[in-house]
Parts: C-alpha cells; sequence; structure tokens
C-alpha cells in the first residue's frame, strides 16, 4: 500500500519512485540533457535530432579558440555562424540520403554515420522528416552554468526546501530552476520572465510584488514562496509530479487539455503522441530536464569535483513600517548601497540608483552582522523624513540626495545643525532662514547635502 505523510491541510506520497517516475522510454532524454548539464562545455555545440535525442549528429568544438586567444565575444561569433553552416551541411546530407534511397555506394564516412543512427526505422522518408526544420536542431552546452548554478543554489536551497516542506510539497522540486535558468539570480528572458524561477510578469502578480519599485520575482526567496503556491495549484489541478512539472513550462491549461487529446495522463504518451501547436521541444523535454538536474545536483561531486567560488552574503529580514532611502537604510545597516542591493535583488534599479524610495512594508534584507539596525531605525525618529532620493536636474544630471527633518518642541537650529554635523548658517541657507528666525515645531527643514545621518 503507498505511504503517505500529512502535512498540513494536504499530503505528498512517501515514495519520491512513485513523486517522479522515470520511464525507461524518457531515458535517451534524461541522458541527453544530463550531458548537456555535465560534459559539454558552453563552447561546445552538439547538433541533434528533435524527436529522438538517441540521434547526435556531431558535437561542434569551439574551446581551442579561447586557448589560441581569441576573446569571448569573438568566439561567440564564430561559434554561431559555424553552427548554423554544420546545421545546413547536416540537413544537406539527410536530404542527399533520402534521394540516394536504398543505395549505399560511394557514401562518405560522415553519411554511413548518420545513415547508422537510422537502421532501425524502415520508413521510406526518414531522411526528409528529419530534415525539417523543427527536427534538426542544435544545442550548446552548460557545463559552466549548471556548476555556477549549483554553487549559488547550495546557498538558498536550505530556506527553499524549508518553504517547500511548509507548503506539503517534496524539496525536489527547488531543483526547477537549474532548468529554468541554471539558477541565474539576474536572468532575463526574451518575453519578459524574469528570476530563478522564471516568472512572466502577470503570472508573478498573483502571488508577489512585481512594479516599477519592487520585482519579487527576482528575489530567489521571494520568488521560491511563489512557486510554491503556483506548483501546489497544479497539482491539484493534473494530480501528478510529471504533468505538473511540465505545465510550469508549458501552462496547466495546456497540459489538461494534452491529457484529454491523448486519453492519459501517462507523462511518456503525452510527450510521445500530443501534438498541440505550442507543444514544442522545450515542453516535450521539461520532465525529461528536471530528472537530469535533479540527478546532476545529487551526484555533483562526480561530474564536477569542486564547484566555483561564489560571495552570496548572508542577511536577515525586517519589515519596513516606513519608506526608507536607500542610502539612510545602508547607513543604518552599516553597510553600503550596492551591498544593500545585492541582498535585496526585488529592488528595482530606481530604488538601489536612489531616485526612488524603498516601499512601506517592504521586507529588507540587511547584512547578518547588522545587529543594531532596528534600533539605529527607531532612533531616527518619526519625526524625520527618512527617505532620501537623488533628484534630476533639467540637463538629466544627478544632484545628491536630499533628507528633510521635522522640528520637535522646543528644538533649535543649533541643536539640529550639531544632529547633523552641519554648520547653523548652512542649514539657515538652505532653507531662506533670517538670523532672528524662530523655529515652530512641526517645521520641515531641508538638511544640506553632505551631512551625515
Amino acid at each position: 500500500m503507498l505511504a503517505v505523510v500529512l502535512v498540513g491541510p494536504s499530503f505528498v506520497r512517501a515514495d519520491d519512485a512513485g513523486l517522479f517516475p522515470r520511464p525507461a522510454e524518457l531515458e535517451p532524454q534524461v541522458r541527453f540533457w544530463r550531458a548537456i548539464f555535465a560534459e559539454y562545455s558552453t563552447h561546445q555545440v552538439v547538433l541533434h535530432d528533435a524527436l529522438d535525442l538517441n540521434k547526435v549528429y556531431k558535437v561542434l568544438d569551439f574551446r581551442h579558440y579561447l586557448d589560441e586567444g581569441m576573446s569571448e565575444a569573438e568566439v561567440e561569433r564564430v561559434q554561431r555562424i559555424e553552427t548554423d553552416l554544420e546545421l545546413e551541411r547536416v540537413r544537406a546530407t539527410l536530404l542527399r540520403l533520402h534521394g540516394l534511397g536504398d543505395a549505399t555506394d560511394d557514401l562518405s564516412a560522415e553519411e554511413r554515420k548518420i545513415r547508422d543512427l537510422y537502421k532501425h526505422d524502415s520508413a521510406d522518408d526518414r531522411f526528409l522528416q528529419a530534415a525539417g526544420e523543427k527536427r534538426l536542431r542544435s544545442q550548446r552546452g552548460l557545463r559552466e552554468k549548471f556548476a555556477q548554478g549549483l554553487a549559488i543554489a547550495h546557498h538558498y536551497w536550505p530556506e527553499m526546501e524549508r518553504i517547500f516542506k511548509a507548503e506539503g510539497l517534496p524539496t525536489e522540486l527547488t531543483r526547477l530552476p537549474l532548468v529554468e535558468s541554471c539558477f541565474n539570480v539576474h536572468a532575463y528572458s526574451k518575453v519578459g520572465a524574469a528570476g530563478i524561477w522564471q516568472f512572466m510578469p502577470g503570472t508573478g502578480r498573483l502571488y508577489m510584488e512585481v512594479n516599477g519599485s519592487v520585482d519579487q520575482r527576482r528575489d530567489p526567496i521571494a520568488a521560491t514562496r511563489a512557486a510554491a503556491q503556483f506548483l501546489r495549484g497544479m497539482h491539484d489541478q493534473l494530480d501528478t509530479w510529471p504533468l505538473t512539472i511540465t505545465a510550469y513550462n508549458h501552462g496547466p491549461a495546456g497540459i489538461s487539455r494534452a491529457v484529454r487529446e491523448v486519453g492519459t495522463d501517462d507523462i511518456v504518451t503525452v510527450v510521445r503522441e500530443y501534438r498541440g501547436s505550442a507543444f514544442g521541444f522545450a515542453s516535450r523535454n521539461f520532465y525529461a530536464e528536471f530528472l537530469a538536474a535533479v540527478e546532476v545536483d545529487k551526484n555533483w561531486k562526480e561530474y564536477f569535483g569542486t564547484l566555483p567560488a561564489t560571495s552570496v552574503p548572508s542577511g536577515r529580514e525586517h519589515r519596513l513600517e516606513r519608506a526608507l532611502g536607500i542610502d539612510v537604510a545602508a547607513k543604518l545597516a552599516g553597510t553600503d548601497r550596492e551591498t544593500l542591493a545585492e541582498l535585496n535583488p526585488a529592488l528595482m534599479s530606481p530604488v538601489t540608483e536612489g531616485r526612488r524610495a524603498i516601499p512601506r512594508g517592504y521586507v529588507l534584507r540587511v547584512p547578518s552582522s547588522a545587529g543594531s539596525f532596528e534600533n539605529r531605525l527607531a532612533e531616527l525618529g518619526a519625526e524625520e523624513d527618512a527617505v532620501r532620493v537623488t533628484t534630476v536636474s533639467r540637463r538629466g544630471g544627478a544632484r545628491p540626495a536630499v533628507l528633510t527633518y521635522r522640528v520637535r518642541s522646543g528644538q533649535s537650529l543649533s541643536h539640529i545643525a550639531k544632529r547633523y554635523n552641519v554648520s547653523v548658517d548652512a542649514l539657515r541657507r538652505s532653507n531662506g532662514l533670517s538670523k532672528v528666525a524662530r523655529l515652530k515645531p512641526g517645521q520641515v527643514l531641508r538638511i544640506p547635502r553632505g551631512s551625515s545621518t
């Protein structure tokens, strides 16, 4: 009998083999993606058949150009040109084999190699079909990017796994960002997907804050909370994890349609038989990629030996009860703007560049060493305007930040000037005050630029 583990309001099955089956029919795809993730370099390109990943025509290797002194940009350019040329050569070979029919005389070594790939396929048009635009494909290796992603992921996975456990979800699902983005925190797709989970803006807004100041898709932890909710909802609809994982790429409505059309929820049958117009190479392979990513992660020492060194600052969270300029926040946290921005990738450039405030309610991540951040923020006082922003002149040049202060009863200019380490004269000039002007409680003063908090 299948065991279940109760977690909160829902449950997951205890046997991972049942959760994520690995059918023999998908092994060619799993082997292919394992090699792409862990063996082939980003400067190697695999030319292959899109339907049968056992059929690899050739592997192009451009690494020697780097050894010969070419720049990365130059190698990229050569790689694109040569890959296109080689694809056309393979296509020409497939068309020639189709034209020759059963004749085998005068074949070159490369022609014989490709012909042998189809020795178990007796269809008369097998080579013609293989030469089609959707069949002949190239795939770059990802070894370096995958290793880098693993190194970063190891920093985030303990918290991500805690989030998924709390939602009653299998922790293996936290490996999906390796497939989506190679765990690139700064990933953006051509169609607007962002972050390690590659949420589109519309889907992201259903689960998190996405606007011009804050885009939580870019925050690995915030996006993981959203991904857990999204995956749970799809699993409630589709019932199996292979279908749910595939739906993460193709959409739950599309996978529901696929199940109806093929008449089964078996992932192998769906991959093999469903012919939806949008169900292309990426969707058909997404579950196999996930299985390969999980395998490579479990055996990363075998594949990589060591992982690249990474510097991911550790931090703790504090919910802001008021808007706060990033320069003020950084000073209170005992750090600099750049470190605070790195700790808070959800903050958009208008905020990290000081042109907008960090909004009230944002959960700010500060360095773990910033033990007195809360106390310093409290000491700033409710009467002070903690929103320090950089303004822009009419000529487009940035002017230094401006800080304001709300006067309390009994305070004098000298008291406030001493607090901010500026002269009384500078304070008067900044606010157009005469020497005999008296301050009023609640009056807002501009603190001269260059003052400290």
